[in-house]
């Protein structure tokens, strides 16, 4: 087993214990002469990391310290993390001693990232959406993105805590939550709502608990984090990345992508991603793979037509959301200047039809009885004997761990009481569905106006391209001001407050993503937001304490 954690003390010691008591062997390394040679791992980057390595400055071991050491300073305050591998260090050993001896898988050797709670390994870690119920678990191999990064030189340092479920079992309950995992709390507010469901993912990323983080989304569950964690998050178009051994909501909308400091450490994750994978038909349909990292430019702005959809985001406006507002203002005058053309009120047509619709909810539910069950099936030991959705709901009705009913089982009533992705009913319920993003939504709006993308702020974008699967990339755009009212969802998580971040989402057209990071990459370069207000908490330890003198 790994360090599973139901009280976050246990947390901490196993990450103590791993730390002082993991016997590896490393490879020879030329020690830095002053602390200048090491960069602040609340800001590194993937590159700077990787030339601190090839220069032998410091070790893939000490990166895997380093961070171990910082999990385990905050872990009381933020509950970022689950579990960490207690293969770590060994196999960081390994991986140095690979580039001693002049082998490289690439960019990613030796960079340690931790991964979702819903992403199956094959090794002593646990995955279980946060849920006792898949504590003890087997898979019969790695998920075919977490394979994809032990392959391309990532260690797997862990799995960061999530919303239980992905934020897909109850009505009542609160971002960031698991009975596994406990509340986690955003990095920039006391109490701050992290939201989710990749919750983990991105207060670890923001707070360099790991050189990056892999999350997923159904609908926001990257976009959303990353946006009020300070974050860049992409959410891949569905199909480009592997779902395979991820536990699911939907075979229709569910995707796995990065979330890092920088756009262009979110392209060296995502490129190690991709691809076909024979285990999910999705995948089959990519049309070729570019190179993500090179369309970071900052040219890339120049030419661009980007529409506002000012009918889709005034659905979701409130007082509390005027800054993002404000600050999208902002934004466009930044896009302006670099040689973008913005055009206002490049509506939705379909959005007011849409925002009161629950067709997209039916889909869900219908995909997550089957889709849930699949997985299930997956399983090569299953300690609690759970093989559908009704007896998960029922390991989890009767077991005081979970805390049914203060939180519900309410989106899993809702589904097993209707129709499933079998019945002859899913198909034009999902048809509707895929036409609010559509001819109704996004790609209507793109067609129509001839659009290199849609921008909206990011806490308004995800649900116009869920419906459809498209990509969004999501950057940091600014916090709120000083004064900004506290305000408090019903569990007292802080939604908005002073210093609270938020971001701006660039959304295009399906296997768009080379475009969209290039834009994402020349607006974050010319902004540099991410840097102008920094957590209330960070963790202290970095390299230069961990390297032996």
């Amino acid at each position: 087993m790994g360090f599973t954690i139901s009280r976050h003390t246990s947390l901490i010691l196993a990450l103590f214990l791993i730390f002082i008591t993991g016997s590896v062997s490393t490879a020879f390394v030329l020690r830095a002469a002053n602390l200048a040679d090491y960069t602040s791992l609340l800001d590194a980057s993937i590159e700077s990391l990787s030339s601190g390595l090839a220069r032998r400055k410091f070790t893939s071991v000490d990166l895997v310290k380093a961070y171990l050491a910082r999990i385990a300073e905050v872990q009381e305050d933020f509950h970022a993390v689950t579990e960490v591998n207690p293969d770590a260090l060994s196999i960081a050993a390994d991986l140095d001693l690979e580039r001693l001896h002049g082998s490289l898988r690439g960019p990613l050797h030796g960079i340690p990232l931790l991964i979702k709670n819903v992403i199956a390994t094959n090794d002593k870690m646990n995955n279980t959406a946060g849920s006792w119920a898949l504590l003890g678990a087997k898979v019969p191999r790695d998920a075919t993105v977490a394979k994809k990064l032990r392959d391309a030189g990532a260690i797997l340092l862990g799995k960061s805590s999530l919303t239980q479920w992905a934020n897909f079992r109850s009505d009542n309950s609160s971002n960031g939550w698991s009975s596994l995992g406990g509340q986690v709390y955003g990095p920039y507010f006391p109490r701050q709502d992290p939201w989710g469901s990749s919750s983990g993912s991105g207060v670890a990323a923001t707070l360099g608990l790991a050189s990056g983080c892999l999350g997923t989304e159904t609908d926001g569950s990257i976009t959303s984090p990353a946006s009020s964690n300070n974050l860049v998050g992409i959410k891949p178009t569905v199909g480009l990345t592997s779902r395979y051994l991820v536990i699911p909501i939907s075979e229709h909308q569910d995707t796995v992508g990065p979330m890092a400091k920088s756009v262009k450490d979110a392209a060296y994750i995502l490129q190690a991603i991709v691809g076909p994978d024979p285990h999910d038909n999705y995948t089959s349909t990519i049309p070729h793979t570019p190179d993500y990292v090179k369309a970071c430019k900052h040219s890339s702005l120049s030419g661009m037509r980007f529409g506002i959809p000012r009918n889709a985001i005034s659905l979701a406006l409130d007082s509390s959301t005027q800054p993002q507002i404000k600050a999208l203002g902002q934004a466009i005058k930044v896009l302006r200047a670099a040689g973008a053309t913005v055009i206002d009120n490049t509506n939705f047509t379909a959005a007011d039809e849409f925002w009161n619709s629950n067709i997209s909810a039916r889909v869900l539910e219908a995909d997550f009885v089957v889709n849930l069950q699949g997985y299930l099936t997956s399983l090569t030991h299953n300690p609690n004997d759970i093989h559908s959705l009704d007896q998960l709901r029922n390991f989890t009705r009767n077991s005081l761990l979970e805390e049914c009913p203060l939180r519900d089982t309410g989106v899993w009533d809702a589904a097993l009481s209707g129709w499933n992705n079998t019945d002859p009913r899913f198909w034009p319920a999902y048809q509707q569905n895929l036409y609010y993003g559509d001819d109704g939504g996004l790609l209507g709006a793109m067609e129509r106006f001839k659009l290199d993308a849609i921008i909206m702020p990011a806490d308004f974008a995800a649900h116009w391209a869920a419906t459809v699967g498209t990509p969004i990339v999501t950057v940091p755009l600014g916090f709120y001001p000083p004064g900004t009212p506290v305000v408090k969802d019903s569990w007292g998580l802080v939604e908005s407050a002073p210093k609270i971040p938020f971001g701006i989402s660039f959304m295009g057209r399906k296997f768009s993503e080379e475009k969209l990071i290039s834009m994402a990459y020349a607006f974050e370069q010319r902004t540099k937001v991410r840097n102008t207000v920094q957590p209330y908490i960070v963790p202290k330890t970095e390299l230069s304490d961990v390297v032996e003198k």
